[in-house]
């Protein structure tokens, strides 16, 4: 899983990269056979000795690693651990030639432009040589703000950021039968909501992605407090209150005892992710091979997931933790509305693979039964999209999961954008998700287009056909004289590498588009 990216990820001649006639597939090596994820799984778990020190664990140090970096002995090191990742090459659903770029390195950092959500450690168990002797990984640094209200013990100090006016702040009140914690954003909040709230058994974790950074509380509090907990904003003036209830009337001396990194603000990429179990309450069908699965959080969750971001779905299946990133929609495309207070509903449309290995599981999970939710995650922002007066979506597939809530959002509150026009590309008429209401909300909106296009179209199809191709976005992706155009791209790896390409082929540069990536 170690999918190491460059500027020019993957490299010209890496095995990585496909021609266009692939590019409904997802962006992966053909392997020999044998050599799938759960073949590897059931591999690593054989007994055999995959690091070649017997069961040993050692101290590695630099000039020790840097000597294992040959295709027949190859070292990496993530976070401090020293992993024997030869056995896995032929596994590497990227190739070796990825993998090798980390070898004899850290490659904590080179990890995680693509997969820090992965986990690497049930992935590479069985090949741990040791731990680095000396520190290679540089730690994140905390921005912190300033002390905390009274009756909270302030967080350790750290560097100051440049602008401390822009940090984040909190304050608490209480009656005798509530507690109020009061986030000051600082800035406005989209009206999807920010914020995620974890109450269990007497600890409070929230957590506010603003933009690319992360703001949280983590406290121990001083009191009990009913496992509800809800969640209201004042989205214009940056202001979120979360309030709870106490079992029994009574004031409290404090708000409680900080916990690891409480009061602490830094990029989200540099948190650490957090799950919880949510229960999986309905499953609908979409088309012949695609569900929207809906999660329920736990008593005491609010996870308010911002347009754009995903979660990331965990569970262990066959000894090993798994972890697939989603983007969540909405029940329907024009049921998006300001978050609820207390309820937190997650719904996943998901395309069942059969010969996958997470969506298989996911698929087969009955009524009732739970699964780990991490997250919200993802780099997306709506910044750029302030000053647009165009904006162009292309989506393959369940790509279009992004899209739909953004697109609801954009229509919704964002009238300076005159034109929003979706290109949906799909193999066959069958495959197009939610066509019914894209066609609805195309025929009811003057300022949203939508086209399908088709690679494997029947004969009585008359739309366009073909695949994602210069010529099609050169006549789609239109440019009147003193607009601001925005393009995001989403779809299977080989679609957006070959789309992003494309884009900046026709003069969009990196400030005009966004690619997420699942």
């Amino acid at each position: 899983m170690l999918n190491i990216p460059s500027q020019s990820f993957p490299a010209p001649s890496s095995q990585q990269r496909v021609s266009p006639s692939g590019q409904s597939g997802r962006n992966k090596v053909a392997l020999k056979p044998g050599h799938s994820l759960m073949d590897w799984i059931r591999f690593a778990k054989s007994g055999k000795d995959l690091t070649g020190l017997r069961g040993r664990l050692i101290d590695v140090t630099q000039d020790e690693l840097q000597k294992h970096n040959k295709r027949e002995d190859c070292w990496t090191c993530i976070r401090g651990m020293v992993y024997n990742v030869t056995p896995y090459m032929d596994y590497h659903p990227g190739g070796e030639e990825e993998l090798m770029k980390a070898a004899g390195i850290d490659g904590t950092d080179l990890f995680d432009q693509v997969h820090r959500w992965v986990n690497y450690e049930s992935m590479l168990k069985e090949c741990l040589v040791g731990r680095m002797a000396t520190k290679v990984a540089t730690p994140a640094k905390a921005i912190i703000p300033p002390p905390s209200p009274s009756g909270l013990a302030p967080p350790a100090a750290g560097p100051p950021p440049p602008n401390k006016d822009s940090r984040p702040r909190y304050d608490w009140f209480q009656t005798d039968a509530t507690v109020h914690l009061v986030v000051y954003a600082k800035r406005k909040i989209p009206s999807s909501g920010c914020v995620t709230v974890d109450l269990k058994a007497g600890t409070l974790r929230v957590e506010v992605l603003l933009g690319k950074l992360s703001y949280m509380i983590h406290l121990r509090l001083a009191g009990e407090v009913e496992e509800n907990v809800s969640v209201h904003y004042a989205f214009s003036v940056g202001k979120i209150q979360v309030t709870m209830h106490k079992p029994s009337e009574g004031k409290w001396p404090s708000l409680g005892q900080p916990l690891e990194f409480h009061n602490t603000f830094l990029c989200k990429k540099d948190r650490g992710l957090f799950y919880r179990d949510c229960t999986l309450v309905s499953k609908t069908e979409v088309n012949h091979n695609t569900h929207v699965f809906r999660l329920q959080c736990p008593r005491g969750t609010v996870m308010h997931v911002p347009v754009g971001k995903h979660v990331y779905l965990k569970a262990l299946i066959e000894g090993a933790e798994i972890v697939r990133p989603y983007t969540p929609v909405d029940q329907d495309l024009v049921a998006a509305s300001r978050p609820s207070s207390h309820d937190s509903d997650v719904y996943l449309m998901i395309k069942v693979y059969p010969d996958g290995v997470f969506t298989p599981y996911l698929n087969s999970l009955q009524i009732g039964e739970t699964i780990s939710v991490g997250g919200p995650d993802g780099p997306f922002s709506l910044r750029p999209l302030r000053d647009v007066t165009h904006l162009y979506l292309l989506a393959a597939g369940t790509g279009l999961t992004p899209m739909a809530r953004l697109l609801s959002l954009v229509l919704r509150e964002m009238d300076s954008i005159s034109t929003t026009k979706l290109l949906f590309f799909n193999k066959r008429e069958e495959d197009i998700l939610w066509r019914c209401q894209l066609d609805d909300l195309a025929a009811n909106e003057e300022r949203f287009q939508v086209e399908y296009i088709l690679s494997e179209p029947s004969d009585s199809w008359s739309g366009r056909k073909g695949r994602v191709d210069e010529p099609t976005l050169s006549q789609v992706l239109i440019r009147p004289a003193g607009s601001r155009c925005y393009v995001c791209v989403c779809g299977p790896s080989a679609f957006t590498e070959l789309a992003t390409g494309l884009l900046k082929k026709l003069g969009f540069s990196e400030e005009e588009c966004h690619a997420f990536q699942g």
